[in-house]
C-alpha cells in the first residue's frame, strides 16, 4: 500500500499540490476527474521532476454527468466524459478509475429500478471496454444515501461491477462505509480482491485520525485481504459557521480561479473553499495517521 491523495477538495495548480503533498510523505495523486484542466506533457513532466506518479482519477459526477439517465443523449454525454477520464488516466500511466454512476447530490430517481439498472449496465459496460482498451481499470464507488440514491453499499457496487465484468471493481470510501455499512470490516473483506481503490477519510470527513474511526483495524483488514493499492486521502472538511467554530480560520476569503460547477460540488458537500493552511494540515495529520500503520 501507499498514499495517495485526491485534489479536488482545494482549487489551487497542481504543483502546488504536489510539491506539498510529497513532502508529507505521499506517493502518488488521484487526479480531479476533469481532462480539460490538465496539460497531460505538462502533468507528466511535473510528476517526473516531483519523483510522483499518477495512481489514477475519480470521476466528477456534476451536473448533467449520469449514467443512470433517463434521457438517451445524457447519457451518452456521460459516457463520452468518464471515457475522457479513463484517456486522461492513460496517457498519465495511472491505473484506476474510481466511477461515480450517478449524479452526485441526485437523490430522487427519474424511472423504475429494472429501467435504470439496464441503463447504468449498459453505459459502465461501454466505460469498461474502453478502460480495457487503455489499460485501466474501473472501480465503482458507492456514496452514502445523502449524496446519491443509486449505489450506497458496497454489495451494490459489487452487483454492478459483477453485470459488467469479471475484471470489473469497486473502490471503497472509510467516510461512506461508516454511514452505510453494518460492519465495515466484512464489507472490505467483501470486495476482497476485486477492491481496486480505497479512499480516506475519518467519521466526521476530517483528516483520517481526526475523528472516531479504528484506522489500525482498517488497515489490518485492508492487509488482511492482500490489498496493495492506494490509500486515497479525501477529506471534505465541513464548515463550521457558528461561534463554536474549531478552526475559524479554515475558510479561504481570497480563492483562486474555480468554476462555477466545481464550487457547488464542494459546497454541496457541506464544504467551502479552504485555506491553504488549513489544507496543508488535513494532509499532514492523514500521513501521519496512515503511514506508520502501512509498514
Amino acid at each position: 500500500m501507499h498514499l495517495s491523495t485526491h485534489n479536488w477538495m482545494r482549487a489551487e495548480p497542481l504543483e502546488t499540490t504536489v510539491r506539498r503533498i510529497r513532502q508529507f510523505g505521499y506517493e502518488s495523486i488521484e487526479i480531479s476527474g476533469e481532462p480539460d484542466q490538465y496539460d497531460v506533457t505538462e502533468t507528466r513532466a511535473l510528476l517526473k521532476d516531483t519523483g510522483m506518479r499518477c495512481w489514477g482519477a475519480v470521476t466528477l459526477t456534476l451536473g448533467e454527468r449520469n449514467l443512470a439517465a433517463k434521457d438517451e443523449g445524457q447519457r451518452a454525454r456521460s459516457v463520452d466524459y468518464v471515457k475522457s477520464v479513463i484517456t486522461m488516466v492513460s496517457e498519465l500511466d495511472g491505473q484506476v478509475v474510481t466511477l461515480v454512476p450517478a449524479t452526485v447530490g441526485k437523490v430522487v430517481p427519474d424511472a423504475t429500478p429494472e429501467e435504470e439498472w439496464a441503463w447504468v449496465v449498459e453505459a459502465t459496460k461501454e466505460c469498461f471496454a474502453h478502460a480495457q482498451a487503455k489499460g485501466v481499470k474501473i472501480a465503482i464507488e458507492p456514496l452514502n444515501r445523502f449524496e446519491t440514491y443509486l449505489f450506497n453499499r458496497c454489495a451494490q457496487a459489487l452487483a454492478l461491477a459483477d453485470a459488467v465484468s469479471p475484471e470489473c471493481g469497486v473502490c471503497l470510501d472509510a467516510y461512506h462505509l461508516n454511514m452505510e455499512e453494518s460492519d465495515i470490516y466484512a464489507a472490505i473483506r467483501l470486495a476482497g480482491d476485486r477492491l481496486f481503490d480505497f479512499h480516506v477519510a475519518d467519521n466526521n470527513r476530517f483528516a483520517a485520525g481526526l475523528g472516531h474511526l479504528d484506522w489500525p483495524k482498517i488497515v489490518g483488514t485492508l492487509k488482511e485481504i492482500g490489498y496493495d493499492g492506494a490509500l486515497t486521502n479525501e477529506f471534505v472538511a465541513p464548515v463550521d459557521r457558528t461561534p463554536a467554530a474549531i478552526y475559524p480560520d479554515m475558510v479561504e476569503t481570497d480563492p483562486v480561479d474555480i468554476s462555477p460547477e466545481q464550487l457547488q460540488f464542494i459546497q454541496d458537500h457541506g464544504s467551502s473553499l479552504l485555506t491553504e493552511k488549513f489544507y496543508a494540515d488535513q494532509m499532514r495529520i492523514t500521513a501521519e495517521t496512515l503511514l506508520p500503520l502501512m509498514k
